[in-house]
């Protein structure tokens, strides 16, 4: 049994832009069992742009799962656009994963928008300035809240989805100098801590699509400029493992992921 897996990031959301996404995703239910949307869904977090994001992607005949993004955060109005896109049954996780029931399975999907900090070797750490402090817990408590909700899920198939990225593969493209910004590995060492067969990110506009974790899991960076379609969708199943995820572009052409 297969699940099926849509997915994008990074569709920054206005009245400029709704539309662009729609006759796409309405092909969902024909193609995917679950849409999950990897953060900044909006230009600059605003209510009025979360509702143009509830118009996009509510009421799509499959279930849509989210995390935000740091656009997403910009204008302080987090409440209101997490109340916006629940009102039309968007799930929105911070820290906490839900389960699907889905026909090939149980799919759980646990999420966070995660932080940046770098990658081994190259990273902030937990010292000096109260302000470099901050930054560095406020990566260690995000990725500790994914690690919770991947471990705590009971599930056939296992997802994480972040907004920041969880390792520097998916970076690639982009400058040196600000991958610190773009992610961090302790949200790769969560989505080892558990049984995930992928791992879906965003945030990294000039990145590449694939990596790999220290550990084995696949992800995928499914920011809209990097996939360059409405999204992708992966199946996952019984008989493949988190080694052979398969990938199927939004025109249903059919890319393997090895």
């Amino acid at each position: 049994m297969v699940i099926r897996i849509a997915a994008v990031g990074d569709v920054h959301l206005d009245e400029d832009v709704v539309g662009r996404f729609r006759p796409a995703l309405e092909e969902l239910p024909d193609c995917a069992d679950v849409l999950l949307l990897a953060g900044d869904l909006t230009r600059h977090g605003t209510e009025a742009e979360a509702r143009c994001v509830a118009r996009e992607f509510g009421n799509l005949g499959v279930p849509v799962i989210t995390v935000l993004g740091n656009h997403d955060h910009q204008c302080d109005q987090v409440p209101q656009v997490v109340r916006t896109l629940e009102d039309v049954g968007i799930t929105v996780l911070e820290g906490t994963g839900i389960v699907l029931e889905c026909t090939g399975g149980r799919l759980g999907v646990a999420g966070v928008k995660g932080f940046g900090g770098g990658f081994a070797g190259r990273c902030a750490t937990d010292f000096g300035e109260p302000e470099t402090k901050a930054f560095v817990r406020t990566a260690n408590e995000s990725a500790d809240a994914l690690g919770r909700a991947l471990r705590e899920l009971e599930c056939d198939v296992l997802v994480a989805l972040t907004h920041y990225a969880p390792v520097p593969d998916t970076l690639a493209g982009e400058p040196l100098e600000i991958y610190p910004f773009l992610g961090c590995y302790q949200l790769g060492q969560a989505v080892d801590s558990a049984p995930t067969a992928l791992a879906l990110h965003g945030h990294a506009h000039h990145g590449t699509e694939r990596g790999t974790t220290p550990g084995g899991v696949r992800v995928r960076n499914v920011a809209h400029p990097v996939i360059k379609q409405a999204y992708s969708i992966f199946h996952l199943g019984d008989h493949l493992d988190q080694h052979q995820v398969s990938g199927i572009g939004q025109s249903g052409t059919a890319r393997p992921w090895s």
